[in-house]
């Protein structure tokens, strides 16, 4: 049995740890209520574009050829080289949300492997230096370091790595451009997601998209909606096929930023749980310890006593 001394010091070390795992977990909830708020109001920005272009589609604006190859955006083409666009966070102490990633990210690796590819058809771009380390160890490098994306999420530099995938797609570099990313479905939920970013779809906005929980700062998106009406009603200036090729860029960058910005609310979800279930198991053991000591103490005052009423008998 431990001495007093050492329950007493075990105490003090678990006290000192459960004031810090506090501190973190309130953190973390403030970053998540903001992060929450910068998703909530992306997603229905998103939605809107992508089902705006999706009506401009139906109604037979052409999405493939014309000026500057923006609409090869959509062209689909067998895939004999991938692009990777993992996000992770740049600091650990979040639960399963980094080890999440990698798991997928090999995975979405090893499926590519199987249907022929080999190590050299493959280019990284890791958001987050915990992908990125655990990668290298498996001899994937990134192209870049993505670190600071991770740390504060900027449209700056989300649309310029944007940019560079659309380039390396429409040149060739790239077939196809998967995004691997934990999604921000509730404080308690975060879901490993994969979606193809390249080729473009123009599926229905509500339908290609992932859901998240309104912040209550967040004002109704009923408020602004569009009702629904003919695309063939609609007079767009100068030209469908115009609008598309302007457009489709812009949906790709803001598919980056959208992902980069739920990872960013899934990774302060985590930390707040993972935090908050540390908080809780140190103050339970906080309890057996104090409970040890007590017992302990305890039973060396009645000895003492004991042995004081054993010498007054002598």
């Amino acid at each position: 049995m431990a001495s007093l001394k050492e329950i007493k010091g075990r105490i003090a070390s678990v006290r000192s740890t459960l004031k810090i795992t506090s501190a973190m977990k309130m953190v973390a909830s403030a970053k998540l209520h903001k992060a929450q708020l910068a998703i909530g109001n992306m997603l229905p920005y998103q939605g809107r574009l992508q089902g705006m272009l999706a009506d401009l589609a139906g109604a037979g604006a052409a999405i493939e050829g014309g000026e500057g190859g923006a609409p090869s955006l959509t062209r689909s083409r067998k895939a004999g080289k991938v692009a990777i666009v993992a996000f992770s966070s740049n600091s650990s102490l979040c639960g399963a949300f980094n080890s999440n990633i990698v798991k997928e990210t090999l995975s979405l690796i090893g499926e590519y492997r199987s249907s022929g590819l080999g190590e050299d058809d493959f280019t990284f771009f890791l958001v987050g230096k915990k992908v990125s380390e655990a990668l290298r160890k498996h001899g994937y490098l990134s192209e870049a370091d993505y670190s600071a994306m991770a740390e504060s999420p900027d449209y700056g530099k989300s649309a310029a790595l944007a940019q560079e995938l659309m380039d390396g797609f429409l040149s060739g570099r790239f077939d196809r451009v998967e995004l691997v990313y934990n999604h921000f479905k509730s404080t308690s939920s975060q879901v490993v997601t994969r979606s193809t970013c390249l080729p473009l779809t123009l599926a229905s906005g509500a339908d290609s998209l992932p859901s998240v929980r309104p912040s209550t700062a967040e004002t109704s998106v009923d408020a602004g909606a569009v009702h629904p009406h003919d695309p063939e009603d609609v007079i767009v200036e100068p030209s469908r096929e115009e609008l598309l090729r302007m457009l489709l860029p812009k949906v790709v960058k803001l598919r980056i930023y959208t992902a980069l910005l739920d990872s960013n609310a899934a990774e302060h979800a985590a930390r707040t749980v993972a935090m908050q279930t540390a908080t809780d198991n140190g103050n339970d053991l906080l309890q057996e310890l104090t409970l040890e000591y007590n017992k302990g103490r305890q039973q060396k005052i009645t000895s003492e006593i004991l042995d004081i009423v054993g010498g007054s008998l002598q």
